[in-house]
């Protein structure tokens, strides 16, 4: 089972960047495959980013180019990297880690960026 805490977001305006972080609370991390969503009021989850086990990563359209999704498995912690924000980047973004069919989810850190 793990466990897992967001940390990063914030307030940032057009162009910016900004990172997230997700701890994990498991010994075995570098076992799980890892991603991160994000979700604004009155829309459902979407995928932002997704890194595998073995350093597979996989991004949504909306975000190729700009986000870069990273894992450092001595600290088990994933990172979300975010150049070039855009207001439609607004949403509360999940850290998810899914193994052999398991899935679990952070809380959520706020990123809103303004105009």
């Amino acid at each position: 089972q793990a466990q897992l805490v967001e940390s990063g977001g914030g307030l940032v305006q057009a162009g910016g960047s900004l990172r997230v972080s997700c701890a994990a609370s498991t010994v075995i991390f570098k076992f799980y495959n890892m991603g991160w969503y994000r979700q604004d009021p009155g829309s459902q989850r979407e995928l932002v980013a997704t890194i595998t086990s073995d350093g597979i990563t996989n991004y949504a359209d909306s975000v190729r180019g700009r986000f870069t999704i990273s894992r450092d498995n001595t600290k088990n912690t994933v990172y979300l990297q975010m150049n070039s924000l855009k207001p439609e980047d607004t949403a509360v973004y999940y850290c998810n880690a899914e193994r052999n069919g398991f899935q679990y989810w952070g809380q959520g850190t706020q990123v809103t960026v303004s105009s």
